[in-house]
């Protein structure tokens, strides 16, 4: 049996260096055939066959499938080493070719959002295929886009504007170095080894972790919120006052192909049950010995008297592969290529990317994972998370890259699927002491992926509102300590100095309204999983069938096939509903 050890991807497979013949062979490959596809701009007919369309969709996946490849070169590099000057350079020269390429081809998406009649359309629609969906969504959203010039524009000054903003926030921040005293040493660690002590059963550790982390972001307050004003400005100068979205949100909900009352629903309902949450952490205080919980104290173990388990990279990538396998072996083999084909990157290193992520560059291609690993309980969770992205796609990758990719609520969905799996694997082979780490440990984590990011997005729904208006950095920092008090109530608390935590996260920068996808997919696995309970593995192929669907359906559609009507918010709450059988498991665990 193979055993697995820390260490770094190979990106072999796509280049072997960005220096070499065939990387700028690649290169000049993707530009010709863009140049090619330009010529076809003064050929384009209404009336052309259904045979003569698909060529054309055929020739845009080619050039979206090389230029995705090299792409992810240079982003991967970046990732694996923040702080090399070859990285960066090459991330921004790839950007560029990139906006170049996309302006290039620009033409035929503008075509056919706008220009194309809707009977045509709704006649080379008819015989698309598993592009249907795809296609019925660009149309979708014509009303939002602008003219070729103007777009080939914006996507210009994106290179220089909101990229080169989100590139400055990255260097800045992981350039950032930390010290904590541990005993009477004092260590020098990296922002993910030292939120690791936010889990510490040291108290006094755990309030320095945080102490240090968000001293260091209010010591940068300056550029941060420089950096996240103009970003937020940018998309509403782009978003609202230029393509007429209704608001922020909408942007982001209409590029995931999802209804704003879906949205809607989901943040109503999270907000609505934020009691559920403040419940659990009264309970939690008392299993602490603590009067209340200090927001410090959030993620503390569940009892102070048990230490969490440390888990062997080996055993966590051999727990993970079996819970997947025990539901389903087709899900295990596709974890099991990452590995195989070495496209994970899991040691922590200076310069590497905080967090975690999976990177899907084309169908023919098994994702790469990045994961900084320091074996605990956590990392191997999101180790399964991150492998549950990775099993998405390759159940995909029969699809078009064009619809290979979910949406983003759904693009969560098995990701959360796996880490459940892999708790009901666990749990049935531990004591009550480590089951009682490990339940205060999955409830804190569905605090942190469902109630947490809900009120994210309704931070920044806030926050893009009044920024627009003008509103300060510091005054940024009050309506975030705001949004924290209504989600702990009396149950935590809440010090000042967390005011400034907004600008710790990174999704606010990268993608904004991002972070409603995690609750959403949460719940949706909370559904799904079960589904499961109930009817075994028969439910397997059900479950594939809608990974394998991709991006290719509406997820409101797609759900409903299935029985889900996510529209309504009697769907969200069973997932609150479960939640709270879980407090109460938590609760009789002596």
């Amino acid at each position: 049996m193979s055993q697995y050890s820390l260490g770094e991807w190979d990106l072999s497979e796509i280049a072997k260096s960005p220096q070499s013949p065939e990387f700028q062979k690649k290169i000049k490959e993707i530009q010709r055939l863009a140049k090619k596809f330009e010529k076809i701009k003064a050929n384009l007919d209404p009336n052309m066959s259904s045979k003569q369309f698909m060529v054309l969709l055929k020739d845009v996946e080619n050039i979206s499938e090389k230029m995705s490849l090299i792409g992810g070169f240079a982003s991967l590099s970046y990732s694996a080493n923040t702080q090399s000057d070859e990285a960066t350079s090459l991330l921004t020269m790839i950007t560029k070719l990139g906006s170049d390429i996309s302006n290039q081809i620009l033409f035929f998406d503008l075509w056919w959002k706008t220009q194309l009649d809707e009977k045509n359309a709704n006649r080379l629609i008819q015989t698309s295929g598993e592009l249907e969906g795809y296609l019925k969504h660009k149309r979708l959203i014509a009303k939002y886009s602008l003219s070729e010039p103007e777009e080939k524009i914006i996507n210009t000054l994106d290179v220089t504007g909101i990229s080169a903003l989100v590139k400055l926030y990255d260097k800045i921040t992981n350039a950032f170095e930390y010290k904590i005293k541990i005993g009477k040493k004092t260590k020098k660690v990296s922002r993910e080894e030292l939120s690791n002590f936010f889990r510490s059963t040291n108290a006094k550790i755990r309030k320095d972790a945080y102490v240090n982390i968000l001293t260091k972001y209010f010591e940068n307050k300056g550029v941060l919120g420089e950096i996240y004003q103009n970003i937020v400005l940018n998309w509403k100068h782009e978003g609202i006052d230029i393509r007429r979205y209704q608001s922020p949100i909408s942007m982001r909900n209409i590029g995931n192909d999802v209804d704003d009352k879906t949205i809607e629903s989901l943040l109503l309902v999270c907000r609505k049950n934020a009691p559920v949450f403040q419940q659990f952490f009264v309970q939690k205080a008392k299993m602490l010995n603590l009067d209340k919980l200090r927001r410090y104290d959030l993620y503390a173990p569940a009892s102070s008297k048990i230490k969490g388990k440390n888990y062997p990279f080996d055993k966590s990538v051999k727990l993970v592969f079996e819970s997947l396998g025990k539901f389903s072996p087709i899900l295990e083999n596709f974890a099991k290529k990452v590995f195989d084909e070495n496209h994970i990157d899991s040691s922590i290193r200076t310069g590497k990317r905080d967090g975690a992520f999976c990177s899907t560059l084309s169908p023919k291609i098994t994702p790469y994972v990045l994961v900084n690993y320091t074996g605990k309980s956590r990392d191997v969770f999101t180790l399964a998370h991150e492998l549950g992205h990775a099993v998405h796609s390759q159940a995909a990758q029969d699809r078009s890259i064009l619809v290979q990719d979910a949406p983003l609520p759904l693009a969560e969905t098995a990701s959360t699927f796996s880490e459940l799996l892999l708790y009901d694997n666990i749990s049935n082979d531990i004591s009550d002491s480590e089951k009682k780490v490990m339940l205060g440990e999955k409830i804190d984590d569905l605090y942190a992926t469902i109630m947490r990011q809900s009120f994210f997005t309704i931070f920044e729904q806030d926050a893009h509102e009044q920024i627009g208006k003008g509103t300060t950095v510091d005054e940024v920092s009050k309506i975030y300590l705001k949004n924290l008090k209504e989600q702990f109530g009396n149950s935590v608390i809440l010090s000042d100095d967390f005011a400034i935590e907004w600008s710790c996260i990174p999704h606010f920068y990268h993608t904004p309204f991002y972070c409603y996808a995690y609750s959403f997919g949460n719940l949706l696995a909370l559904s799904l999983f079960q589904r499961f309970k109930k009817e075994g593995k028969d439910f397997a192929p059900s479950y594939i069938s809608i990974l394998s669907a991709g991006g290719s359906k509406k997820p409101e559609n797609l759900l409903k096939e299935y029985g889900l009507d996510i529209r309504k918010p009697k769907f969200w709450q069973e997932g609150f509903d479960f939640i709270k059988t879980q407090v109460k498991e938590l609760e009789s665990i002596n």
